[in-house]
């Protein structure tokens, strides 16, 4: 019998508080890494693991919709920003999964840092009923350094890693990926502050970006 091959989608979520040629660069050697067909930005509304956004949802959203409006692939998912209270990343694929159904397989972008943490997000283990999870390098965290890996993280990484790209559309979820991609070192927080110093952050992000923030007073030293 042969095996069902299935299309894969790429779901990647995060502040974006900006968004960043970090952020692009990992999305656009994911695409090709492993022939996604699109991949989906979701900004997130309000993060249950970590301080709120500087900036609001909406412009969020909006600077996200500006960085990815040249490429055919990328596009901007608003559901979580549109979504009232604190969103979890299960309820969000969840979602995707009544929309696509299983003959999709739904790849969740998390970088290490998150990775290692996990086991902290709402329903976890769920995650990988409905999704694969693509682990990607942050700075100060290299997809092959597991010292930090909790032993229950630890025992799903055993049982669900693989090392062959194409494996992942073999099944609809439950794989783990770790892959190799670009490590700029770029990061959101970097740019906040040089825009409060009132010092430049050209080509840390896209210019269409920068304009927006600069229309709209984000990150200055006044506050948003």
């Amino acid at each position: 019998m042969q095996r069902q091959h299935f299309s894969l989608i790429g779901i990647y979520g995060g502040t974006f508080d900006p968004i960043h040629y970090g952020h692009l660069r990992i999305a656009e050697e994911l695409s090709d890494q492993l022939s996604l067909s699109r991949m989906l930005f979701v900004p997130s509304g309000e993060p249950r693991l970590r301080a709120a956004p500087a900036a609001s949802r909406m412009h969020r959203a909006a600077m996200v919709k500006l960085a990815v409006q040249d490429n055919d692939r990328f596009l901007l998912d608003e559901r979580e920003v549109n979504r009232p209270g604190i969103s979890t990343t299960v309820q969000t694929l969840q979602e995707y999964r009544c929309e696509f159904g299983y003959d999709t397989a739904l790849c969740c972008i998390v970088g290490m840092d998150a990775f290692i943490k996990i086991d902290q997000w709402v329903e976890w283990r769920k995650l990988f009923t409905l999704c694969h999870l693509i682990v990607v390098p942050r700075p100060g965290y290299v997809s092959n350094d597991e010292q930090n890996i909790t032993p229950p993280i630890k025992a799903e990484l055993n049982d669900r890693r693989t090392v062959i790209a194409n494996e992942l559309a073999n099944r609809s979820a439950g794989l783990i990926y770790f892959a190799a991609t670009s490590l700029l070192e770029i990061s959101a927080s970097r740019i906040r502050s040089l825009l409060a110093s009132g010092r430049s952050v050209r080509y840390l992000l896209p210019d269409s970006v920068h304009a927006y923030i600069t229309t709209n007073r984000l990150y200055n030293k006044d506050g948003i």
